[in-house]
């Protein structure tokens, strides 16, 4: 009598790959390898070394000190008139506020080059602001002022979008129950609001910080390329590139770092919003 024989093996079932998932697939890897490609190059065409003497050489020490210096002045002013501008973009209801929307937003879809041409020509000594600021002895063009003011000016609309989107999202409900308990509306906002939009105000930040640090077009404009006054890290790796390209390459990796450790920040802070 023959032995039974064994049992098959079950046999695992291997997803179906539709022809939808195969074209997300491909797409995510095209996407992928364009950024990323690119990028790998970039970073291996250096050497510790090379990094390591572009960090000792004095231009990329004041370039390095203008934009952390100039960027954070930038952050402070976007805070400062961005968030009252989020609050009524959110919140308001009053005529023209569609126009002021578009107005917020026009700096992400207008060219640096033309953003830093229509500074040039409104803070010139022949400029109306330019005009209007010589009584104070103020001067704009070529100064730290006018990389601050660029910076502002293209940086500005990510604070601002980030915060609108977080007001949006709070319950209203939870701010009423704190004014009818008397709260000001200013104590409401700091004490109720406020730490609700947390993660939307510190992902506006570093959206609107990388975004500062890596300004080129309207700074150099209207600015000029003034080593220790207006040089930032963008306009010294366009300089260093037609004099020393490998200084150049080393220079780009350090920027290419920084930002895309804010970028992983920011990744940490939408996955942090998220769980809210």
């Amino acid at each position: 009598m023959n032995a039974a024989a064994p049992a098959a093996a079950p046999r695992l079932a291997l997803p179906r790959l539709s022809p939808a998932r195969l074209v997300i697939a491909l797409a995510c890897a095209v996407a992928a390898a364009f950024v990323a490609i690119p990028l790998i190059v970039l970073v291996t065409h250096t050497s510790p070394g090379a990094l390591a003497s572009a960090l000792r050489d004095p231009v990329v020490l004041d370039a390095l000190r203008v934009s952390l210096v100039t960027t954070a002045i930038s952050l402070l002013l976007v805070v400062a008139v961005g968030t009252p501008l989020a609050v009524a973009l959110a919140r308001g209801r009053f005529p023209g506020r569609a126009l002021l929307d578009a107005l917020v937003g026009l700096p992400l879809v207008l060219p640096p080059v033309v953003a830093g041409l229509a500074l040039l020509l409104a803070f010139s000594p022949s400029g109306p602001l330019g005009q209007a600021l010589q009584p104070l002895g103020v001067r704009v063009p070529l100064t730290e002022s006018a990389v601050v003011l660029s910076q502002v000016f293209v940086a500005g609309p990510f604070y601002v979008y980030a915060l609108t989107a977080g007001l949006s999202g709070v319950d209203r409900g939870v701010e009423e129950v704190a004014r009818t308990l008397r709260a000001s509306p200013w104590h409401v906002f700091r004490t109720v609001t406020l730490p609700l939009v947390r993660p939307a105000v510190a992902y506006g930040l570093v959206l609107s910080g990388a975004r500062a640090l890596g300004e080129f077009g309207a700074t150099i404009t209207v600015a000029g390329n003034l080593q220790g006054r207006t040089q930032t890290m963008p306009t010294a790796i366009y300089v260093a590139f037609e004099r020393d390209p490998d200084g150049a390459i080393a220079l780009a990796v350090i920027l290419a770092v920084v930002s895309f450790a804010l970028l992983l920040g920011v990744r940490g802070l939408r996955l942090a919003r998220a769980a809210v």
